[in-house]
C-alpha cells in the first residue's frame, strides 16, 4: 500500500496547494514568497547568512588558547565573517589576536604575515567609517580627496589602521594596496599630504581634476532622500503623471523594504511606501521602469538574486502602477514568475515594433543552475512568454549588464549583453523576433571582465556608440592607474560607431585611462552643453575596495576628462545605482547615487548631488506613444539649434540610460548657448513617422504625442 498511497497523498497535496495559490492574489503571493526568503536567509544566503560564522565561532570556542597556527587561522577566518556581518568590534578583537599570535608561528610565509596585518587594518578602517561617516554623517564624509567636514572627528581607529599599513610598507615598500589605503587613512586624519611618509605618498596632483568645475553639494539629507541601505537600485520617474519626478529605491538586503517617495513640489519629497501598497515588497539589487501595459502609468521591474549562485532563485517583481498612487505586484499573473534566476540587470524595448514593451532579463549562469537569459515577448494582454531560445539570445553567460539600442539605424532595437569572464554579445535584431550575435565580427566582445553597459551617441553624429565598462577587482590596479604605472587591468570599451556598421575602441585616446571597478553607472548631461557625460559608481564587495567614484565630462565629443575632485562627487563608498535627473525642475540635471555594499556590515547613506547650474539652455521632452509603446522607449529626438553663426543637432533617445540605475524616461536635453531652436524632430519607431516642430521655445518642458500635430508646453 505505501508505494501507492504516498504518491497519491503528495498529488492531492500538490493539487490543493495549486488551488490555494490560485485563490491568492499575485501580490499577496509575492509578499509570502519574499517573507519566506527572509526566513531562509540565515541558512542559505552566502552574503547575509550566519551559517559559516556560527561554525567558526563554535570551532574557535572549542580550540585551546595554545593551539598556535590553528587558532591564528580561525581568528582570521572568523574575523572576516564577523566584519562582514557588521560585528566590527568583535572582528577587531579576533584580528588583533591573530596578529599577537604571529611570533608563535614557525612556518608563516611573508604573504600570510602581510594578510594578517592587512585584515586588521581593514577592520580598523571600517570601524572608523562607522563611527565618523555613518553614525555621525556629514555631507563631506568619504568624499575623495577627504577634506573639511570629511576629516574624522574620532581619529583613533583610522590611526590604528595607518599603523598597520605602515608596518606592511616597512617590509613590503612596493605594496600598492597598502600604500593606497595609507594615503586615505591620513586623509581621514587631516594629515594628507604632509603626514604621509614621502616614499609612500601619492602626490595630490594625481587626484586633481582636469580643468575647473563647480562643486555639487549633497542635499539628500535636506530632502529626506538620504536612505540608508546596502547596495541597490533607484530611479526618478513621474509615477503619478503630475509632471514632476518621484523616487523609488531598493536594496540587496533580502529583508530591506522597497521605498517610494512622492515629489510634492514645494513641499518636497514625502515617503509614501505604505500608502502605495508596497509593504512586504522586499529586496532587489536593481530596478528599471516602463509602461508595459500601455495604460499611461509607468510600471517597475525589481530584479533579485544576483551574486547568490545556487541560492539565487529569487523571483523578480513586476509592479503594475494602478494609476491611483498604488502599485500591485503582478509577476505571477503576467507570466514572469514561472522560473526564478539570479539577476540584477534587465531592459525594456519593443523588439518587434508591435507597440508594446518586451523585456530582456540577463541572468547569472554560474554553471550551478544553468541559468539562461530570458527574452519575454509582450503578448499585449498583460502577459509575457519567454522566447529567448527561439530568438537566439539565451546567452548562458554570467550576465552583469544588458541594454537595447538601434546601433545600425534600421528601425529595430539591437541588444548588447555584458558577461563577466567571457565574450560579450551584440545581438543584431534581424526582424521576426530573431537575433544574430555580431560581436566577434564587429570587435566588441571585450572587456572580458565587464559590468555596466549602455548605448549612447556621445559625439552627436546620429549613430549610437557603445560604452562597456571593465570590472577589475584589484585595488593595486587602481593605485597603479593614479600613479601612471603600467597595469594588467583591462581598459574600458568606448566603441565609436563609424556609421557604416563598424566600431572602433577609442577609450584610451578619449582620456579613459583610469582603471576603475564600476558597478552602478549612468550617463547624462550635467553642464547641458549637448554632449553626454557619465558617472561611474566604483568598488567591489570586499571591504578594502575603497576607490573614488568617477565623473567624466564630455569635451564636445572629442574625449572625456575626470572632474571628480573638483565636483566633489568622488565618493569612496561602494557605488551602485546612478541616476541623472532634473528632480527639482530648475533646468539642469542632478546626480543621485545609491551607496552601500553587499555585506550586512557595509551599509551607507545615499547621496543626491545638486547641480549648481552652468547657465546653458535646455529642453525637456516627454513623449507619449500611440502606435509606438506608450513610454516611447526607442524613440529618437533631435534638436537643431542656432548658436551665433553656427548650427548643430543634438541627439537623444528615450531609455533609462545605463544598466545599473535608471534615469527618467523623459528626454532632458542640454542646448548649450543656443540662441534659438530651429527644429525639434521626433521619430517614432512603430509608425516609422517623424514629427517636426518649429518655433519651440528655449528652456521649456514639453509633451509630444505621436500623431498629434501640436506639442504641449507645460508650466
Amino acid at each position: 500500500m505505501m508505494p501507492f498511497f504516498l504518491p497519491t497523498v503528495l498529488a492531492v497535496a500538490a493539487i490543493a496547494a495549486e488551488e490555494e495559490s490560485a485563490s491568492v492574489s499575485s501580490h499577496d503571493r509575492m509578499v509570502a514568497v519574499l517573507a519566506d526568503i527572509v526566513r531562509r536567509t540565515p541558512t542559505e544566503n552566502p552574503w547575509h547568512g550566519l551559517g559559516r560564522a556560527t561554525e567558526l565561532r563554535q570551532a574557535l570556542e572549542e580550540l585551546p588558547a595554545n593551539a598556535g597556527s590553528r587558532r591564528w587561522k580561525l581568528c582570521r577566518r572568523l574575523g572576516r565573517q564577523e566584519l562582514r556581518l557588521g560585528n566590527t568590534a568583535r572582528a577587531i578583537e579576533l584580528h588583533e589576536e591573530a596578529r599577537r599570535l604571529l611570533p608563535q608561528l614557525t612556518s608563516i610565509t611573508p604573504a600570510e604575515w602581510r594578510h594578517t596585518q592587512f585584515e586588521l587594518a581593514i577592520a580598523y578602517l571600517r570601524e572608523a567609517e562607522n563611527r565618523n561617516c555613518v553614525s555621525e554623517h556629514a555631507t563631506e564624509s568619504c568624499l575623495f580627496p577627504i577634506q573639511a567636514s570629511g576629516v574624522h572627528q574620532h581619529p583613533t581607529s583610522a590611526r590604528q589602521a595607518a599603523a598597520c599599513l605602515t608596518e606592511i610598507l616597512k617590509r613590503i615598500p612596493d605594496d600598492l594596496a597598502a600604500r593606497w589605503l595609507l594615503n586615505i587613512a591620513h586623509m581621514t586624519l587631516g594629515e594628507y599630504p604632509d603626514g604621509v611618509p614621502k616614499r609612500h605618498l601619492i602626490p595630490p596632483e594625481r587626484f586633481d581634476s582636469r580643468g575647473e568645475f563647480p562643486a555639487f553639494p549633497d542635499i539628500a539629507p535636506q530632502l529626506g532622500l538620504n536612505t540608508f541601505s546596502l547596495s541597490g537600485g533607484a530611479t526618478f520617474e513621474d509615477f503619478d503623471n503630475d509632471h514632476d519626478l518621484d523616487f523609488l529605491t531598493s536594496t540587496f538586503d533580502p529583508a530591506g523594504q522597497v521605498r517610494y517617495f512622492r515629489n510634492e513640489g514645494e513641499q518636497g519629497f514625502r515617503e509614501r511606501t505604505e500608502e502605495a501598497g508596497l509593504i512586504g515588497i522586499l529586496g532587489g539589487l536593481n530596478l528599471i521602469q516602463g509602461d508595459y501595459d500601455n495604460d499611461g502609468f509607468v510600471d517597475v521591474l525589481i530584479l533579485r538574486g544576483a551574486w547568490l549562485g545556487k541560492a539565487g532563485g529569487h523571483p523578480n517583481s513586476l509592479l503594475r502602477n494602478q494609476g491611483d498612487g498604488t502599485f500591485q505586484d503582478v509577476t505571477f499573473d503576467a507570466g514572469l514568475g514561472e522560473s526564478h534566476h539570479p539577476t540584477q540587470t534587465a531592459a525594456f524595448a519593443d523588439i518587434d515594433n508591435d507597440g508594446d514593451l518586451d523585456l530582456y532579463i540577463g541572468n547569472e549562469n554560474s554553471g550551478e543552475r544553468g541559468d539562461a537569459c530570458q527574452l519575454f515577448e509582450n503578448l499585449g494582454d498583460g502577459t509575457f512568454r519567454d522566447i529567448a531560445k527561439q530568438a537566439g539570445v539565451e546567452n548562458l553567460g554570467f550576465t552583469k549588464g544588458v541594454c537595447f539600442g538601434d546601433y545600425d539605424n534600421d528601425g529595430d532595437p539591437d541588444l548588447y549583453v555584458s558577461n563577466q569572464g567571457e565574450n560579450n554579445r551584440l545581438y543584431r535584431n534581424e526582424g521576426n523576433r530573431k537575433f544574430q550575435d555580431v560581436a566577434p565580427k564587429l570587435g566588441v566582445t571585450g572587456p572580458v571582465r565587464s559590468f555596466p553597459v549602455w548605448f549612447w551617441d556621445y559625439d552627436n553624429d546620429g549613430h549610437l556608440d557603445l560604452f562597456v565598462s571593465t570590472y577589475w577587482q584589484v585595488l593595486s590596479s587602481v593605485a597603479e592607474s593614479y600613479l601612471g604605472l603600467p597595469t594588467d587591468a583591462e581598459p574600458h570599451g568606448l566603441y565609436h560607431n563609424d556609421g557604416k556598421g563598424g566600431f572602433e575602441n577609442r577609450a584610451l585616446r578619449s582620456g579613459l585611462t583610469l582603471r576603475t571597478a564600476p558597478m552602478g553607472a549612468n550617463f547624462g548631461d550635467l553642464n547641458y552643453d549637448g554632449y553626454p557625460d557619465f558617472y561611474l559608481g566604483t568598488g567591489y564587495p570586499r571591504y578594502e575596495g575603497l576607490m573614488p567614484n568617477v565623473l567624466y565630462m564630455n569635451d564636445e565629443g572629442q574625449g572625456f576628462r575626470d572632474v571628480s575632485a573638483a565636483a566633489r562627487v568622488g565618493h569612496l563608498q561602494k557605488g551602485h545605482a546612478v541616476v541623472f535627473a532634473d528632480f527639482d525642475q530648475d533646468g539642469d540635471q542632478d546626480l543621485f547615487h545609491q551607496l552601500g555594499g553587499a555585506f550586512p556590515g557595509d551599509g551607507y547613506t545615499d547621496v543626491l548631488f545638486q547641480n549648481p547650474g552652468f547657465g546653458n539652455h535646455f529642453l525637456v521632452v516627454k513623449l507619449h506613444g500611440t502606435r509606438t509603446n506608450r513610454s516611447a522607449i526607442g524613440a529618437r529626438v533631435a534638436v537643431t539649434v542656432d548658436s551665433g553663426a553656427s548650427r548643430r543637432t543634438i541627439q537623444s533617445r528615450v531609455n533609462s540610460g545605463g544598466s545599473f540605475g535608471a534615469n527618467p524616461l523623459r528626454c532632458e536635453i542640454g542646448l548649450g548657448k543656443a540662441d534659438r531652436i530651429v527644429a525639434l524632430e521626433v521619430h517614432w519607431p512603430t509608425s516609422q513617422t517623424t514629427q517636426v516642430f518649429s518655433e519651440v521655445p528655449l528652456d521649456s518642458f514639453l509633451e509630444v504625442t505621436e500623431g498629434q500635430s501640436e506639442l504641449k508646453i507645460l508650466e
